[in-house]
C-alpha cells in the first residue's frame, strides 16, 4: 500500500522578502507561520521551520511586530520607497528617494538582482547601531538598461559575458543557441533576458559582435553601445530623408522675412561641418545696429508625426566623440539643408536685435527669415580679425590654402560685434554670472584616427563674441515667452543654485591653496568664485580647481517650469541656437512659432515629459564623450611608457593617488599597494596619504612625477608608477 506523498515543495527565492510581501499586502492583519506557509504553497515541516525562524528574526530587528504570541503584522507605517539604484564598484549600492533626507544604504545581499540605475521599490530598515540608513530592495519596478557590454568567455555550449562596467556585479549566462556567433574573446553587446530564482547568474542573449577588445572601432562602438547611442540611421530613415523638399522656393520665401541682401556670416571652429548658427551687421541711420542672429529652420524640415521626427527625438542630441561625430539628423539636412554655408541661401530662424552702442538691446524681432551667409570664418581667422582689425588673412592662420582680403565690412561688422560682446560679458559677470572658461583637451589624430599629439582648445575673444551673442538670442526668447500672460507652455534651459554642502567641501579643498570663498550670499559667492577660477588660471592646481567647482554646480536640465539659470545669472532663459544638434532647440522654435501665431499654450505634460527625455539622452551623450576622451587618453599615453611625466596630484582616496600629467591633461592612479618604500595611510581631513614609517606625505595639488604601469584600453583605465616629488626628482636628477 502506498503511503501518501508529502507536499515537499521547498520555499523558493527570498525568504526575508518573501514574508514581508505577504504581510505587506495585508497591512494590518496578523498573520501566523501556517497563513504565511499556506500563501508560499508549502506545507512539509522543513519550510515551517525556516518560516517561524524567519519570523523571529524579522521581529528581532523591528522589521515586522509580533502583536500576539506568533502573529505578527506590519504596521500601517510607510518604510516602502521607490527610488533609483546607484551601485559601487564594491558590490554595494545607495538609493536615492527624493522624500527621505539620506540616500539608503543597500547591503550586497539585499540587491535581490537589481543592476546600476534601476528604478526600485526598497524596505527602510528601522535605524539600528548604524548612523546611516540602511534597507533592502524588495521589488524592480524598472530596469534602466536592459543590454550590456562585455567579453564572452566561450565554453563547450554556452559562455558567460563578463561586463565591462565595474558596478556590475555579475556575469551573464548565455546558452549555445544564443551566441549569435561570437567567437571566445570577443566584445559584445548582450542582452538580460530573465535571473531565474536559482541561477547564479542572469540568463542573455548576444544581440551583436563589437569586435576584438582593444581595437579602436570595437572600442569605440563600446562606448556607444554602452550608453544605448545609435552609431548609424535606419535604411527608411535615410530613404524618407532624401525624398524631403529641400528646395529654396519662392512659394516659401514669400512667408518669410528676406533677409538676405544683409551682410551675414558663420564664425565655427575650423574643422566644423555643420553650421547651424550665423550673425548679419549693418548699421542704421540712428547710429545703433541691427544684429541678427539667424539659426537653421530645422523644424521647417522636421515635421512632428514624421518617422524622421520620431528618429530625432529619441536621439535627442548629437554626440561629439574624438574621432566621429553621431548626428541627430541625417547628413542630407545637418550638412545640408539645414547647414548655413557659405554663398548658400537657407532658411533660418531669427532673433533680430536693434542695439546701441552700449550694447543694450532697443527693439527685438523674432521670426521666420529666408538668409545668405556671404563668408565662413574659423574662429581662428575672426581672431586674427579682431586682433590686427585687417582684411587680409595669412596663410597660418587661414584653414584655406591661399591668403585672400575679406571685405572692409565684413572687418567692420567682427571688430563691432567684439567691442559689443565684451561689454554684454561684462554686464553679466556684474550681474553675477560664473566665467568657466575650462580647458578642453583635445588630439591631432592620424588617418588611422591614432592620437599623434594632444592640444589644448581655450576660448579667445572670437569664441566669446559667438557666445555672447548666442546667449542674448536665448534669453530673450525665452523672455519673449515667459513673460507673456496667461503662461504658456515653454521649454527651458534651468540650472538650480549649488548645493551648499558642495560649496563648503569646495571652500575647504581650495583653501589648502591659498584661495578663499566668500558664501555669505549669491553675489559674494559668484564674485569669489569667479576670482578663484581668475586666480588659477595658470598654476599647476588649475584643471582640478576648474573641474571641482564644475562639479560644485547643479546640473542643468531641459523643464517646463522656469527657475532661472544659476550660472549664467539669467532670470529666462532657453535653447533656441542649435537645433541641428539638439531636440530641445526644435522644439523651442515650434513652441515660439506656435504663439507667434497666435495659437493657445501647449501641453505641459507632454513637453515635460520631452524635456526629461533630453535632459537623460544628453546625460549618456555627455558621458559617452567623457568616455571616448579617456579612451584617445589611455591610447595615447601606451605609445608613451618609457617617458617620465611631471604630474599634480589631483585626487587622494583609500586606494590610490590619482595624478594629472601637466603637459596633456592625461589622469592615472598610483595605488597605495604599489608604493613599496613605506605603508601609506589615508588621512581623509588632510586630502592626503602618509608613510606610517617615515612620514612622507603626499597631498592634494603636490607636484610628483610619475611613469605609465599600465594603459588598459579595454578598461579605458591608466595605472601609474610614482618616481617622487618633484623637489626629491630633480634634486636626484642634478646630483
Amino acid at each position: 500500500m502506498n503511503k501518501k506523498k508529502k507536499n515537499n515543495t521547498a520555499i523558493k527565492g527570498n525568504l526575508s522578502k518573501s514574508i514581508l510581501d505577504i504581510l505587506r499586502k495585508n497591512s494590518g492583519k496578523p498573520y501566523n507561520y501556517k497563513q504565511i506557509a499556506s500563501s508560499l504553497g508549502v506545507n512539509d515541516a522543513s519550510s515551517r521551520n525556516q518560516i517561524i525562524k524567519k519570523l523571529a528574526q524579522l521581529a528581532a530587528k523591528k522589521q515586522i511586530d509580533e502583536v500576539e504570541r506568533g502573529k505578527f503584522l506590519i504596521e500601517g507605517r510607510n518604510d516602502y520607497y521607490t527610488g533609483v539604484l546607484d551601485l559601487t564598484t564594491k558590490g554595494y549600492g545607495y538609493v536615492m528617494v527624493e522624500e527621505l533626507a539620506d540616500d539608503i544604504f543597500i547591503a550586497n545581499k539585499d540587491l535581490h538582482n537589481a543592476f546600476d540605475g534601476d528604478t526600485v521599490e526598497i524596505y527602510v530598515f528601522n535605524r539600528r547601531r548604524s548612523k546611516r540608513s540602511e534597507g533592502q530592495i524588495t521589488k524592480i519596478l524598472k530596469r534602466k538598461r536592459i543590454e550590456f557590454i562585455g567579453t564572452l568567455q566561450l565554453k563547450k555550449d554556452f559562455g558567460f559575458v563578463v561586463i565591462d562596467d565595474n558596478s556590475m556585479y555579475t556575469d551573464f549566462f548565455v546558452s549555445g543557441n544564443k551566441l549569435n556567433g561570437a567567437s571566445d574573446g570577443d566584445k559584445v553587446v548582450v542582452e538580460y533576458e530573465e535571473w531565474p530564482e536559482k541561477a547564479d547568474s542572469p540568463f542573455g542573449k548576444i544581440n551583436r559582435v563589437l569586435g576584438i577588445p582593444g581595437e579602436h572601432q570595437t572600442e569605440i562602438h563600446s562606448i556607444l553601445a554602452q550608453y544605448g547611442l545609435p552609431h548609424d540611421f535606419p535604411e527608411e530613415i535615410e530613404e524618407f530623408t532624401n525624398k524631403i523638399d529641400t528646395s529654396i522656393n519662392e512659394k516659401e520665401i514669400k512667408k518669410r522675412r528676406d533677409m538676405r541682401d544683409v551682410l551675414t556670416f558663420t564664425i565655427d571652429p575650423k574643422d566644423a561641418k555643420d553650421f547651424d548658427d550665423a550673425l548679419s551687421f549693418r548699421e542704421l541711420e540712428n547710429k545703433n545696429y541691427e544684429i541678427g542672429i539667424h539659426i537653421a529652420d530645422v523644424s521647417h524640415y522636421l515635421q512632428p508625426g514624421t518617422i524622421l521626427d520620431e528618429e530625432a527625438y529619441e536621439r535627442a542630441t548629437s554626440v561629439y566623440l574624438v574621432d566621429r561625430v553621431v548626428p541627430m539628423l541625417p547628413e542630407i539636412l545637418s550638412n545640408n539643408a539645414c547647414s548655413l554655408r557659405p554663398n548658400e541661401e537657407k532658411f533660418t530662424f531669427s532673433a533680430v536685435f536693434e542695439i546701441d552702442d552700449n550694447a543694450n538691446v532697443k527693439n527685438h524681432w523674432f521670426g521666420r527669415t529666408v538668409t545668405y551667409s556671404d563668408e565662413r570664418f574659423a574662429y581662428e581667422e575672426a581672431q586674427h580679425i579682431i586682433e590686427t582689425a585687417t582684411g587680409t588673412i595669412p596663410d597660418d592662420v587661414s584653414i584655406r590654402n591661399h591668403s585672400y582680403t575679406v571685405r572692409g565690412s565684413i572687418v567692420e561688422a567682427i571688430t563691432t560685434l567684439n567691442r559689443l560682446a565684451k561689454k554684454m560679458r561684462s554686464r553679466r559677470m556684474r550681474d553675477g554670472a560664473i566665467s568657466f572658461d575650462k580647458v578642453e583637451v583635445k588630439f591631432n589624430l592620424n588617418e588611422d584616427n591614432n592620437p599623434v599629439g594632444v592640444f589644448f582648445k581655450t576660448a579667445k575673444d572670437a569664441n566669446k563674441l559667438i557666445e555672447e551673442f548666442m546667449l542674448l538670442a536665448n534669453k530673450k526668447v525665452a523672455e519673449f515667452i515667459g513673460k507673456q500672460q496667461p503662461k504658456k507652455t515653454f521649454v527651458y534651459r534651468c540650472h538650480d543654485e549649488p548645493d551648499d554642502q558642495k560649496l563648503a567641501a569646495l571652500q575647504n579643498i581650495v583653501g589648502r591653496f591659498g584661495h578663499k570663498l566668500n558664501l555669505k550670499d549669491r553675489q559674494t559667492t559668484t564674485s569669489s568664485l569667479n576670482k578663484l577660477l581668475e586666480d588659477v588660471q595658470g598654476r599647476k592646481e588649475q584643471n582640478m580647481v576648474d573641474t571641482l567647482t564644475i562639479r560644485t554646480m547643479s546640473k542643468a536640465y531641459h523643464g517646463t517650469e522656469n527657475i532661472g539659470h544659476y550660472g549664467l545669472a539669467f532670470d529666462y532663459y532657453t535653447h533656441f541656437t542649435s537645433p541641428i544638434r539638439r531636440y530641445p532647440d526644435v522644439m523651442v522654435h515650434r513652441l515660439l512659432q506656435r504663439y507667434l501665431d497666435g495659437d493657445s499654450s501647449a501641453n505641459e505634460e507632454e513637453y515635460e515629459n520631452k524635456c526629461h527625455h533630453s535632459s537623460e539622452m544628453e546625460n549618456l551623450a555627455t558621458n559617452a564623450e567623457r568616455d571616448s576622451i579617456k579612451y584617445m587618453q589611455v591610447k595615447f599615453m601606451k605609445d608613451n611608457e618609457n617617458e617620465e611625466f611631471l604630474g599634480v596630484i589631483s585626487g587622494v582616496t583609500e586606494w590610490g593617488i590619482f595624478v594629472e600629467i601637466v603637459e596633456n591633461k592625461c589622469e592615472g592612479m598610483i595605488r597605495l599597494r604599489d608604493l613599496n618604500d613605506d605603508h601609506y595611510e589615508f588621512n581623509q581631513e588632510e586630502f592626503a596619504v602618509i608613510g606610517k614609517r617615515t612620514g612622507q606625505t603626499y597631498t592634494l595639488g603636490d607636484e610628483v612625477y610619475v611613469k605609465v604601469k599600465n594603459a588598459d584600453l579595454i578598461k579605458r583605465h591608466l595605472d601609474f608608477t610614482l618616481l617622487g616629488s618633484k623637489e626629491d626628482v630633480e634634486a636626484n636628477s642634478e646630483d
